[in-house]
């Protein structure tokens, strides 16, 4: 600094930081001729600041929103004229720090990989999270020891970074001891911020700042996770799987009639809405033939069409006074007897095996039961 300067650094009796509405400084060192300040120089320290003095390298005094008048009456300051008899190197310094203490809002936080936990409906399950969080420095003398130091203009970008860490690891430890299920943290996130902010703030607290609000705005589980949970929301919906078989039925039927391949495909589609739904056999049963499906006496419709697979008759049956099965009738015939009360999809109730007409071959050559056995 020249002549001129230090000369118009005599003149300046006012010590104030005026912080723009778009500054993101969190600390200003106020800039003074070798940090002389002179006699009767005022102090203004406006609201949401905070002045902290720092002579010979020791923090001297904090003052909050006022005007003071610095003599050496009230603090150990050196005056400009006293200067003169060490030839202007004075053996008192004091610098001036301006602590922004305004709430710092929308601060962002976010888990940049995902988190392990036990869901106790799922297992284990990797989830996501992220949200807000507003801060304050209350405790101005601890914020330029842990963190300020020197830096004659700190900013918030320089300690987003370890607040980020910080709340990211409290959070997970929050969401590790709440036990809530993963379907039921939609509605817990209120609660589940609450407890954040009571682990992150002492952690914060240990650098002068306070954690003064925390939000969690979404928690997601992995794409294929959410793809299964729509799958299962979809089961759950449809109820009845015998329903469910049926509603199958009739999709693969109005995805046939679209393609242009005709029905070629209608036995693929059947068969995964009878293996869904447990019993598919005679879901069909009447109707008419297709176009290319195979009508009886071996001809083939004008369609000319391959015929769909055949479909296994599945019979069930009461065996012990319990029902069993669907069985195929090879199945089957080792199971029943003549009396064997038999049911298959279609028919109005339960009957014996031997009146049953497409069973008359199980019993072709078994003699009938012994009269009064």
């Amino acid at each position: 600094m020249g002549v001129r300067d230090w000369i118009a650094g005599q003149f300046i009796d006012i010590i104030e930081w005026t912080e723009p509405s778009s500054n993101e400084t969190l600390s200003y060192r106020f800039t003074r001729h070798k940090n002389e300040i002179k006699n009767g120089a005022k102090l203004i320290v406006r609201e949401g600041q905070a002045a902290v003095f720092v002579r010979e390298g020791q923090l001297a005094d904090v003052k909050g929103p006022g005007m003071y008048t610095l003599d050496t009456k009230n603090m150990p300051i050196l005056s400009t004229i006293l200067g003169w008899k060490y030839g202007f190197e004075s053996p008192f310094k004091c610098e001036v720090y301006f602590i922004s203490t305004r709430q710092w809002t929308d601060q962002k936080w976010g888990t940049q990989n995902p988190v392990m936990m036990r869901d106790p409906e799922f297992g284990p399950v990797r989830i996501r999270a992220f949200g807000t969080y507003v801060f304050k420095v209350t405790d101005p003398g601890t914020f330029l020891k842990e963190l300020v130091a020197t830096d004659p203009s700190f900013e918030a970008y320089e300690i987003s970074g370890q607040f980020r860490n910080a709340i990211v690891s409290r959070f997970i430890d929050t969401i590790g001891t709440a036990k809530i299920p993963i379907l039921d943290l939609a509605g817990n996130y209120e609660r589940v911020s609450k407890l954040a902010l009571e682990k992150i703030a002492p952690e914060l607290a240990k650098m002068g700042v306070s954690l003064t609000q925390f939000f969690v705005e979404n928690i997601s589980l992995p794409p294929e996770v959410e793809a299964a949970l729509d799958k299962r929301s979809q089961m759950g919906m449809l109820g009845n799987l015998d329903q469910y078989a049926k509603f199958q039925s009739a999709e693969a039927i109005r995805d046939a009639a679209q393609n242009p391949g005709g029905l070629a495909g209608l036995g693929a589609g059947i068969g995964a809405g009878y293996a869904v739904g447990g019993q598919m056999a005679g879901t069909f049963a009447g109707a008419a033939a297709a176009p290319g499906q195979v009508i009886p006496g071996n001809t083939v419709s004008p369609g000319g069409m391959p015929p769909p697979l055949p479909t296994a008759v599945a019979f069930f049956a009461a065996i012990n006074g319990a029902q069993a099965g669907p069985f195929d009738l090879a199945t089957l015939a080792t199971k029943i007897t003549r009396s064997t009360l038999v049911w298959k999809q279609g028919m109005a109730g339960w009957v014996a095996a031997e009146t049953v007409p497409e069973l008359a071959s199980i019993f072709a050559n078994q003699p009938p039961p012994i009269p009064g056995a």
